[in-house]
């Protein structure tokens, strides 16, 4: 069901701004960390001889709230010895990669006579399967504190003192759709790491989630010390990568995919310099003039790369070299490759247009002093090109661009 949500803003000119979204209101909406627990407590709870929940109970870590949540199937594979737990992942409206994903959780428990099998994790062995994100470096599998907590607090009662159980966890799916995500800028690889924060999932393309960075907005601008500078970052990348920066998080605020009522909101709130600081495979639509980025409303990324290699004057064998690729990192790196000089010239140019279409599309709803920049990272969460505003901005902040 599609439902169309108008939000109203105090200025007449987004006053009448629409958005489109995607309304289900029989999903649950929770996020990756519960599934995974749903599956494991269900495994663990027929491994001891219990009978089969298919709704399972799983209490906050704070103990005071809980959910009942889904879990598809579960069954002893190896009798008293190995059991394993199946649930698939409902994100609600948020239409992210991980939706309907098909999670497997193989549980097995051994008494340890080590003294320290009940002191601490010690009881608890997590381990990636197939599929699930692992960290480059140190080979441990890539899972956010919130989910480590989530499995302790729902399987600590099921295991005997002094048994240690492992839960091995598998994504069949996982390394294929790792390809579609940023997971290696942040070094994790073989799949998709098990992160979240909270149990409810809080998409970036809901409504709700502008209003709030919208209200974030304001709180920023209007603060006694507002220089009158912000800086748009997207996603956690582009908020891990401006604090590793060494940049004031009193400048920084984390937005979503609705960048151009954001945009607007921002001008309104007399903003004069504004930095948007993203991954080129996410900004380059900006270039095309899609000012809502979620993949699932708008794409056509390679399009306009092209557009842009056509108007940077690219020999046509390159031209259509970028049409085909897979992405616009695949295009970036197979450029490079080929004459790191015109890739270069070329993602200048994108960061460039960047500006023009943000500066543009502020100016249809009014006339504020108002110079938007941007700057745009690779893959591997470089700071590497910039449009003429962004490059002067981070120059005021003191950030260098990579080559």
């Amino acid at each position: 069901m599609v439902t169309e949500v108008r939000m109203s803003h105090p200025k007449k000119l987004t006053e009448q701004v629409t958005f489109i979204v995607n309304s289900n209101s029989g999903s649950l909406g929770l996020t990756l960390p519960v599934w995974v627990t749903a599956a494991a407590k269900a495994a663990t709870e027929v491994l001891i001889g219990q009978q089969f929940l298919s709704k399972q109970k799983i209490v906050l870590p704070d103990g005071k709230e809980s959910l009942l949540v889904p879990v598809t199937s579960a069954a002893l594979i190896a009798e008293g010895q190995l059991a394993i737990g199946i649930s698939h992942a409902d994100s609600g409206t948020n239409l992210d990669i991980t939706r309907n994903l098909e999670i497997w959780t193989c549980v097995h428990m051994q008494e340890e006579m080590n003294e320290f099998a009940n002191s601490s994790d010690a009881w608890l062995k997590l381990v990636a399967g197939n599929g699930v994100g692992k960290y480059k470096r140190s080979g441990d599998l890539s899972m956010s504190g919130f989910a480590r907590e989530l499995l302790r607090s729902n399987l600590r009662s099921l295991v005997p003192s002094g048994f240690v159980l492992t839960v091995e966890i598998v994504f069949p799916v996982g390394k294929e759709l790792a390809h579609r995500t940023s997971n290696e800028a942040f070094g994790v690889v073989d799949g998709l790491a098990i992160i979240g924060t909270q149990a409810e999932v809080q998409t970036s393309a809901s409504p709700e989630q502008l209003q709030r960075t919208i209200d974030n907005l304001r709180a920023k601008s209007s603060a006694q010390n507002f220089s009158g500078s912000l800086i748009f970052v997207i996603g956690e990348n582009g908020l891990d990568l401006a604090l590793k920066l060494g940049l004031s998080s009193e400048q920084i605020l984390k937005v979503g995919n609705w960048l151009g009522p954001l945009l607007v909101a921002a001008a309104e709130s007399e903003v004069k310099k504004l930095l948007v600081m993203g991954y080129h495979g996410k900004l380059v639509k900006l270039a095309g003039g899609i000012f809502h980025t979620h993949h699932h409303l708008a794409d056509g990324r390679l399009e306009v790369l092209t557009a842009l290699a056509v108007a940077e004057g690219l020999p046509f064998h390159l031209i259509r070299s970028i049409s085909k690729e897979l992405s616009v990192e695949a295009a970036l790196l197979s450029l490079e490759a080929i004459d790191p000089k015109l890739a270069q010239n070329l993602w200048n140019r994108l960061a460039s247009v960047v500006e023009q279409r943000s500066n543009a599309y502020v100016g249809n709803y009014g006339s504020w002093p108002i110079e938007i920049g941007a700057a745009l990272f690779d893959r591997q969460r470089r700071m590497r090109w910039a449009g003429p505003f962004g490059y002067q901005q981070l120059d005021i902040l003191g950030v260098t661009l990579e080559t």
